[in-house]
């Protein structure tokens, strides 16, 4: 009978540690899920869908969590379908917004679940300080707490196992008749000293901080140079809500950059006198608004007088937003204007408002700006493989390249220059 006894503690504490390690595994990796899905939401999503407000879809952490499953999968990928086979929730969600909602057919089950998983869980914005470099998004709070509860679990099971087991051992023994010697009560750090020196504690418990500490580092080395949220402050509290969204100014009025070259450049302070030199948004006590005034003072602009001191012009120290490695090339104008059609369809772009949402998201509501896409590789190259461009056949630049193409196939002479090779672009960063 002790040989069983022995047997049933070796079995179980294995067996334990076994499903302890499976059970972490799969908590990472639905912790993944929700990080797959915040992602697949900025791509996707984020252009018509906030998770806390309505823009022009509703706002999703609250629908999610108001509808079934069953229903969202099938909406989400063909909405269109949905409808016309005359499904009511489908027909009475369309009444939301006169913008058809755009078909995601190539989705799977499993990323459009962890879109959902996301959409409940949720991420407030956060404010960065002035002078950081990065949002520190942190690990998944399901991870950590999926861990540490695993962790001490497996220790209470443990400590429960090992009583059961000695309890069995001391019946057994009473029934073979064999005296019990009791053991003298030991204090705690007896107890965790004598608990350190049992091989296999410390077997698991190194396995589990070895997990743990590979956990985190594997989520901080997906995160490393993902600027997501980024928000440096301004010297002046510019807010594109106010500009963009309520006076709706266009945004090639101030980036007119972004349509003719590389950069969308950042307006100089003459493009703000346009309508700030009338402008002034005086205060109850006839005071001229602090920010405007930080304009008049870089321009050295008296606005009683109405005149210009250029001994005391001092330019606006901006902080830069959006930022690529120095490796990186990317052309404003080749995507806002030749590429705008295939963006506007590949990321559901409202008619009437401009392709800059697609990768700088809903910018007339933002009070201040922030990095609104992850602007990383990945999601650089799965625009580009998504995005359709079969209809640009007639734009000059796909022209050129099929006239190059039907030059190859007849062995007439092609050379860079015609392929653009000319580019100031193509050397210069």
């Amino acid at each position: 009978m002790r040989n069983i006894s022995l047997i049933f503690k070796k079995v179980w504490k294995s067996a334990f540690v076994f499903a302890s390690l499976s059970f972490l595994i799969v908590t990472v990796t639905q912790a993944q899920d929700v990080v797959e899905g915040r992602t697949l939401f900025k791509d996707k999503c984020a252009s018509c869908h906030a998770l806390d407000h309505d823009i022009t879809g509703p706002a999703l952490t609250a629908k999610v969590n108001e509808l079934d499953e069953a229903f969202l999968i099938p909406w989400i990928k063909n909405n269109v379908a949905l409808i016309a086979s005359g499904n009511k929730q489908a027909i009475e969600a369309s009444k939301f917004s006169p913008s058809e909602m755009k078909t995601f057919p190539t989705l799977t089950d499993d990323q459009i679940k962890s879109i959902i998983a996301y959409a409940k869980v949720g991420e407030p914005k956060k404010v960065a300080e002035a002078g950081a470099a990065v949002k520190d998004e942190g690990t998944s709070s399901l991870s950590i707490v999926g861990i540490i509860a695993i962790i001490i679990l497996s220790i209470i099971v443990l400590v429960v196992l090992g009583r059961a087991v000695k309890m069995l051992e001391r019946l057994i023994l009473q029934k073979q008749g064999i005296a019990i010697v009791e053991e003298e009560g030991v204090s705690l750090a007896t107890g965790v000293r004598r608990l350190f020196k049992n091989k296999k504690f410390v077997a698991f418990f190194v396995l589990c901080l070895i997990i743990v500490l590979g956990s985190f580092g594997w989520m901080g080395m997906w995160e490393t140079g993902v600027h997501t949220g980024y928000q440096p402050v301004q010297p002046i509290k510019f807010s594109h809500e106010l500009h963009a969204g309520i006076n709706q100014i266009d945004c090639q009025y101030c980036h007119s950059g972004a349509f003719k070259s590389k950069n969308s450049t950042i307006p100089s302070l003459n493009v703000c006198m346009n309508c700030h030199k009338n402008v002034q948004a005086r205060t109850e006590d006839g005071q001229i608004s602090p920010e405007i005034q930080k304009i008049y003072n870089a321009l050295g602009y008296d606005a009683d007088k109405q005149t210009y001191d250029k001994a005391k012009e001092k330019p606006i120290e901006w902080v830069r937003v959006h930022n690529l490695p120095d490796f990186a090339y990317f052309n404003h104008s080749q995507h806002v204007v030749v590429g705008e059609a295939a963006i506007r369809k590949e990321k559901g772009i409202d008619p009437k408002d401009p392709v800059c949402f697609a990768c700088h998201g809903p910018v007339n509501t933002m009070e201040e700006i922030y990095q609104y896409s992850p602007l990383t590789m990945k999601w650089c190259i799965n625009c580009h493989k998504d995005a359709d461009i079969s209809g640009k056949k007639n734009d000059a630049f796909y022209a050129n390249i099929i006239a190059a193409h039907e030059k190859i196939k007849k062995g007439e002479k092609i050379t860079p220059a015609m392929l653009g090779g000319l580019e100031c672009g193509k050397c210069h960063y």
